[in-house]
C-alpha cells in the first residue's frame, strides 16, 4: 500500500511538471502552424507539451499574447511587430528569427509585369508594414518611386512617381488572394499565397529575394521570453531539422533565416 501511494505521489508530481512545462501558441495555419506541429513530438520528448492555435488575422495573436491569453505567437516580422507595439502599446519581444517567406506578386490578367498597362489596379496589404513592404517591391521593380527608397513605413502618399498611374487599392492582407480576380496585380504575403495554393517560385510575377528584412519571429512577452519552455521552442525553431523541413516541404517559397 505503501509503495503504490509513494508511486501514486510521484506520477501526480510529474504530472505537474509536464503541466508546467505547457506552451500555447498562436501561428498563421500556413506554414508557421505546419513548422510548429512538425516540432510537437521532439519537444515532447524534452517536456515541452506544445498546444497551436491558429489564427487567420495579424491582431488577435498579438492581443492574446500581451494580454497572457496565450504564451507566444509565431506569424510576424519585426516591422509589423514595432508597428503593432507602438501602435497598441505592447510590450511583446522577439524571441528568435526563423524564416523568410518572399513576398510576391501576383495576377491571373497578365503574364509578366511589362504587361502591366497604364492605369491598372494594383492591390496590396492595407496594414503599415506589409504596405510599405509591396510598396518597396514595386519600387525595386521599377513600376514605383518612394520619396524614401528605404522607408518601412512607406505609404502611397510617399509614391513620388507612378509612370503607369497605377491604381493603388490597400486591402486586409488575408483577403488578397480572392481579389486576384478583380484586380491587375495583387502583392501577397507568401503564408496567404500558400493557403490560396498559389505556389511563389513559379507564380509570382516578380518576389522578394532573400536578402529580404522581414524575417518571421517566435514573439513572447519580456516576463515568459527566456522560460525554459520557450527557450527549447526557439532552439527546435531554429534547428537543422527545421531547415530540412523547410526545403523538403516548401521547395524554396519558404527561406531559413538562422
Amino acid at each position: 500500500m505503501k509503495k503504490t501511494l509513494i508511486a501514486l505521489a510521484l506520477s501526480t508530481a510529474a504530472g505537474f511538471a509536464h503541466a508546467g512545462e505547457k506552451l500555447v501558441v498562436a501561428a498563421s495555419p500556413v506554414p508557421h502552424a505546419e513548422i510548429l506541429e512538425h516540432i510537437k513530438p521532439a519537444l515532447a520528448k524534452q517536456g515541452v507539451d506544445l498546444e497551436v492555435k491558429v489564427f487567420t488575422d495579424y491582431v488577435q495573436p498579438n492581443v492574446q499574447v500581451a494580454e497572457k491569453r496565450l504564451d507566444a505567437n509565431f506569424f510576424q516580422h519585426k516591422p509589423y511587430l514595432d508597428e503593432f507595439n507602438k501602435a497598441k502599446k505592447t510590450r511583446l519581444v522577439p524571441v528568435t528569427a526563423v524564416h523568410v517567406e518572399p513576398f510576391g506578386a501576383y495576377s491571373k490578367k497578365i503574364k509578366a509585369k511589362a504587361q502591366l498597362a497604364n492605369g491598372a489596379t494594383v492591390a496590396i496589404p492595407n496594414d503599415p508594414s506589409n504596405g510599405a513592404r509591396a510598396l518597396l517591391l514595386l519600387q525595386s521593380n521599377g513600376l514605383i518611386k518612394l520619396k524614401d527608397p528605404k522607408n518601412l513605413l512607406a505609404t502611397s502618399r510617399d509614391i513620388s512617381a507612378n509612370p503607369k498611374k497605377l491604381k493603388i487599392r490597400e486591402l486586409e492582407a488575408a483577403t488578397l488572394p480572392r481579389v486576384l480576380d478583380q484586380v491587375d496585380l495583387a502583392l501577397i504575403n507568401t503564408n496567404y499565397a500558400l493557403e490560396a495554393k498559389l505556389v511563389p517560385t513559379k507564380d509570382a510575377l516578380f518576389i522578394e529575394g532573400k536578402q529580404s528584412p522581414y524575417a518571421n519571429l517566435l514573439v513572447a512577452r519580456a516576463d515568459n521570453k527566456n522560460s525554459a519552455a520557450i527557450q527549447k521552442l526557439a532552439k527546435a525553431l531554429n534547428s537543422p531539422d527545421v531547415k530540412k523541413f523547410l526545403a523538403t516541404k516548401y521547395q524554396g517559397a519558404i527561406v531559413p533565416a538562422f
